[in-house]
């Protein structure tokens, strides 16, 4: 039976990239996102690595905004099954001490980050109870920001923390239904999100310095990893980062 996974914020950047990985390993892959024409250029990408290679999965496509409940529900819904579920949508906000955070820019970047990975993980997990045989994974995406803050960003550091205990209840509740959680926190992957960090980003002492980055595609050959291992096989947490930012320390 061809696997089933669902990526979302598969539109650009690690989502993409996890997206491909897991098509070229045999997944029948749905990518979501906002932006249709974005996610055609995912699809396109699938077709083109899948030209004259066997055994290449599918990549299709659906407009979702993760924070639409009533949206989430009804695309799950539409899914004869999933057994695999990559939380990846997520968004940051604009670099801001905490007395300067605007309420808006809170709520957006906690609904998409929190409420959303909720949301899509709560749909998932209903249909992997459900289908025969039952059973599947959720990958929530983390980030280095769910252990140590970067100055500016407490929204976001926020959010990723409340990605742990997600993930946790997650795997909690799924222990002995065959459903397991992972939580992969990530630190630096080269995408638009840290295009700037070789120029120099704010660091904890006030200090402004450049940070490595490292190819995003690493990240996903670990999704297809653990996407792959038996089903009696649990990760709960992971740790990529590029060696040599601070991390372990910073601050």
């Amino acid at each position: 039976m061809q696997q089933v996974a669902v990526v979302t914020g598969g539109g650009s950047g690690l989502g993409r990239e996890m997206a491909l990985a897991l098509a070229a390993v045999g997944f029948q892959v749905t990518v979501t996102g906002r932006t249709e024409a974005k996610l055609r250029e995912t699809a396109q990408a699938a077709s083109v690595a899948a030209v004259g290679s066997a055994g290449v999965g599918e990549v299709r496509t659906a407009v979702l905004d993760v924070v639409d409940g009533r949206a989430v529900a009804a695309f799950f819904e539409s899914l004869e099954r999933i057994d695999l579920l990559v939380n990846n949508a997520g968004t940051g906000a604009p670099a801001a001490a905490v007395q300067d955070v605007t309420e808006e820019d809170w709520r957006r970047v906690v609904d998409t980050n929190l409420t959303g990975s909720f949301l899509c993980a709560q749909a998932a997990f209903a249909l992997m109870l459900r289908q025969e045989p039952s059973g599947g994974r959720i990958i929530n995406n983390g980030s280095i920001s769910a252990h140590a803050p970067r100055p500016h960003a407490i929204a976001y550091t926020a959010s990723k923390h409340a990605i742990t205990g997600l993930t946790k209840g997650l795997e909690l509740e799924g222990r002995g239904r065959g459903i397991t959680a992972c939580q992969i926190d990530i630190g630096n992957a080269a995408t638009s999100m840290t295009a700037g960090m070789g120029e120099g980003v704010l660091q904890a002492d006030g200090s402004v310095a450049a940070e490595p980055t490292f190819d995003p595609k690493i990240v996903a050959d670990f999704v297809v990893r653990i996407a792959q291992l038996p089903t009696d096989v649990a990760v709960p947490t992971l740790t990529v980062m590029a060696a040599g930012m601070p991390f372990v320390g910073r601050g």
